[in-house]
């Protein structure tokens, strides 16, 4: 009685269709020497990819490449978010990046180093978290 559900089990792997998207849209300059921005929250992993003088030449994060949900903020998301934006700088002839990584979640070094994986050298790791000086103002002493 009724309709036949059928479950495909694909796992937590990366919707092929978005991955092809991102990288048929190639950008058609050259670029030797970049810089790689991670920016892993407890919610995403942005990865951004800019020239020297910080202008973007791609971005892409875990939620674009068809995460959804908590497995957005997973390595393993962070990882494949990494090896589209070195494919992509393959593309452009990037043979040198230095990386900014910004937040604490948990793709900041697995998005490094998958993108290192794929040949391009790094040449300068810098952890340019934000930190609060003060912070906001404290909560009002309970009453009871």
């Amino acid at each position: 009685m009724g309709k036949k559900r059928i479950v495909k089990k694909s796992g937590s792997s990366v919707n092929e269709g978005l991955r092809a998207r991102a990288l048929s849209r190639a950008s058609r300059k050259k670029v030797d020497h970049g810089t790689l921005n991670v920016q892993a929250t407890y919610n995403n992993t942005i990865v951004t990819l800019t020239d020297k003088r910080g202008n973007t030449l791609m971005a892409s994060s875990a939620g674009s490449l068809g995460f959804k949900g908590a497995k957005k903020s997973t390595p393993f998301a962070a990882a494949k978010v990494g090896e589209l934006v070195a494919d992509k700088a393959m593309q452009m002839g990037m043979t040198e990046v230095d990386v900014v990584i910004r937040g604490v979640g948990a793709g900041r070094e697995a998005a490094m180093r998958s993108f290192a994986g794929k040949g391009i050298a790094l040449s300068a790791i810098r952890d340019a978290t934000p930190v609060p000086f003060n912070g906001p103002r404290p909560r009002k002493p309970r009453r009871v």
